[in-house]
């Protein structure tokens, strides 16, 4: 393959791929570039594995950190395992490959991405997204592409809101919108969103112009590379697909009750009832043979496997047919009808806030935990590290759909949904100075059919209002799918199950309060969208949604005036930042101890922002003066009620504040003569004392006694 470079501006600065230098072993290779950051993109493809029923495609992204000049944190100094963010990443990079691939194919395919360079300010994710595109373009899999992956932002300018392609990352601190999109020529296949209540016309105005200004454009050039490089003919290989003679006898002997079991209202028994049909099917017409050669019995094998396939298929058609062209759901409920609603809040006694949330047969437990900054999760990657203040943590349990499976850890589908929830809460909660909480959400799928991630959205925001959260409105989440006719005519469905998720077009998830979006997620699996189409679904997105918000603002319409009495009351106070030093003491002996006298948690900021927390308040109120004593500003003139901690012939030093003391001179105990410094006071009492005078150069501090004691005697006496 001759060495290829395709450049093309892309919103100011110059997007480039390159191929035929590096990696020229691998099927296809791309060095895409946008500014100064490169991530290198490579595709393989291979045989299929014997027994596998699926397409394999591997998506791997990885942020090396030596590109921006990083290094591994731990012992070993070497990359480990994924993050979150590169996980989501490569679910990013499947989602709008995986439909363009043709039916029945099950080559492997694997895609590999690694940061090689990364300026700090443009971010990897859409590069290597529209990289794993431009390499599997290179190669001979029979991909549908190009597909191009861009992200655009919103900002307030001199001249008003301004969207902004591939926004810097600077620019993304301001921004109100954070929209991934994906599509190739032929429309939009892959959107998602996080944004700050944005309108359904300001998200549509958005994608438009992700789509025409960017998308497009990164097409083209796709296509440009390609052509460069030499055009490699699509080899499609073998694909699994059942025979037509075996698909047509399950379709004789299953069709008619397949339409009539797919409309049995209960998921357990419609399944139980699918599945004991297609166990007679296989059984009375692809039964394995009890006698014969060893060739027979591989050769009903597979006729037994392809059997499965076309049921399968069958299934998939039936459900498809019934909902397209006779409006009829697995459910019996209208095209925008929610499955029936259930709530409770306060369901645990002891955690800060919780909440019940059910929908049909999909269910959440949601619990809300409040914490200081010493629960913020830091994250640390290629991009600037940083804190995170609110995180949402999504649990699925086999038990929640009625399987066993092997208990582990969380997978990327877990990771992704609850990304998805975290991002679209994020819009709804309260600014720092108002609430100094870091909050984990949890949500615990106990029972899931169907949008499982819009349910921890509405579970979520029930338990943050349970918990005395101070959001700002009302959130909740919902997910519209879309089925086609045979003549074309396209039905969208409100609430969708899980069986219309996977007999459907499209689930399209979308989160938001009464004004504005806040979460959006499309996984398409047919050719695309157009600006009309995603018009229509969320326009009949927003019409569910506030159907939700109203009956959850029927359980707890506001949140909470109090917190909970379990969770911890912060107290901010702001100190000089110089005090710091002071506040925390030698080897942090000063705070320690105020901690250990209150039974609060002190954390400090660099900004001189001191949080105080404590589970009752009369803690957080003695220890906020101890700090507001440290950091005070001692001004001549001032009367403070210390202890005297040491005696010298010539006087007495008394601590007037933790950490800060002044000297009482002999002269200064008491009117007239005193002749011994303990004829007046001991280590161990308190006195109050009056400031004279602060040497500005030491810091040295001077007390007077008896000026104290001459400043009361003239106060009025109160009648």
């Amino acid at each position: 393959m001759p060495h290829v470079v395709v450049e093309r501006e892309i919103a100011g600065r110059t997007l480039r791929f390159e191929t035929g230098k590096i990696a020229r072993q691998a099927n296809g290779a791309v060095l895409v570039s946008y500014a100064d950051t490169t991530v290198l993109v490579t595709a393989m493809r291979a045989d299929p594995r014997p027994g596998l029923d699926f397409f394999p495609l591997q998506c791997d992204y990885r942020e090396k950190l030596g590109a921006g000049g990083k290094f591994p944190g731990g012992f070993r100094k070497r990359e480990g395992p994924p993050g979150e963010k590169e996980i989501l990443t490569m679910r990013m990079m499947d989602r709008p490959i995986r439909p363009r691939f043709p039916d029945g194919f099950m080559d492997e395919i694997q895609i590999q991405a690694w940061v090689m360079s990364h300026d700090g300010q443009n971010d990897a994710d859409v590069l290597a997204c529209t990289g794993a595109s431009a390499a599997l373009c290179l190669t001979d899999a029979p991909f549908q592409g190009p597909v191009a992956t861009v992200r655009v932002g919103r900002i307030t300018t001199d001249d008003g809101e301004q969207f902004v392609i591939n926004p810097t990352h600077a620019q993304m601190e301001f921004s109100d919108l954070d929209l991934i999109l994906s599509g190739h020529a032929d429309g939009i296949n892959m959107i998602e969103i996080g944004a700050a209540e944005v309108s359904e016309a300001d998200v549509l105005e958005a994608i438009r112009i992700g789509y025409e200004q960017a998308i497009k454009p990164i097409v083209e050039m796709q296509q440009e590379l390609v052509a460069k490089a030499g055009f490699r003919e699509k080899v499609p290989g073998t694909l699994h697909l059942p025979p037509p003679e075996i698909v047509e006898q399950v379709r004789a002997v299953a069709e008619s009750q397949l339409i009539e079991l797919r409309q049995h209202p209960g998921k357990k028994e419609r399944n139980d009832g699918i599945d004991a049909l297609r166990e007679r099917v296989l059984e009375e017409h692809f039964q394995l043979p009890e006698s014969g050669g060893y060739m027979d019995h591989v050769a009903a094998e597979e006729r037994r496997r392809h059997a499965q396939e076309a049921f399968r298929r069958l299934e998939k058609k039936v459900a498809h047919r019934l909902l397209a062209e006779k409006g009829i759901r697995a459910d019996r409920r209208s095209s925008t009808e929610i499955r029936p609603l259930e709530m409770e809040v306060g369901i645990f006694a002891r955690t800060h806030g919780s909440a019940f949330f059910q929908r049909g047969e999909t269910q959440t437990l949601a619990i809300c935990v409040l914490g200081t900054t010493r629960n913020e999760q830091i994250v640390d990657g290629l991009m600037p590290e940083y804190a995170k203040k609110f995180y949402l943590h999504y649990d699925f349990p086999p038990f929640a759909t009625g399987e066993i499976r092997r208990i582990a850890g969380p997978g990327r589908r877990e990771i992704g949904h609850g990304a998805l929830a975290e991002r679209s809460l994020l819009a709804v909660l309260p600014e720092l100075e108002e609430f100094p909480y870091t909050i984990r959400l949890i949500s615990e799928i106990t029972e899931s059919n169907g949008s499982s991630s819009m349910a921890s959205v509405c579970g979520g925001c029930l338990a943050l209002m349970d918990a005395g959260v101070p959001i700002k409105g009302t959130c909740a989440g919902i997910s519209i799918g879309r089925f086609t006719s045979a003549d074309g005519r396209v039905t969208y469905v409100t609430d969708i199950i899980g069986e219309e998720d996977f007999f459907g077009e499209m689930d399209f998830k979308v989160a938001g309060t009464r004004d504005g979006i806040t979460g959006v997620q499309l996984d398409l699996k047919a050719n695309g969208l157009d600006l009309q189409e995603i018009a229509a679904v969320l326009s009949q997105a927003k019409t569910a949604r506030l159907q939700i918000i109203e009956k959850m603002e029927a359980v707890i319409p506001e949140p909470r005036a109090d917190l909970s009495p379990y969770a911890p009351r912060i107290i901010s106070v702001l100190i000089d930042p110089e005090k710091i030093g002071k506040l925390i003491g030698p080897g942090g002996k000063t705070i320690r101890a105020i901690q250990e006298r209150t039974g609060a948690t002190i954390d400090v900021e660099e900004d001189g922002t001191v949080y105080i927390a404590a589970v009752d308040s009369a803690s957080g109120e003695k220890a906020k003066a101890e700090v507001e004593a440290i950091a005070a500003e001692i001004k001549v003139g001032a009367i403070y009620e210390g202890q005297v901690v040491a005696t010298k012939d010539f006087g007495a030093f008394v601590e007037i504040a933790p950490g800060t003391d002044g000297m009482c001179h002999i002269s200064e105990l008491a009117e007239g003569y005193v002749k011994s410094v303990t004829d007046e006071v001991k280590v161990g009492d308190r006195i109050k004392v009056k400031v004279i005078d602060v040497d500005e150069s030491t810091g040295k501090i001077r007390l007077s006694r008896r000026a104290a004691m001459a400043e009361q005697k003239s106060q009025p006496v109160e009648a």
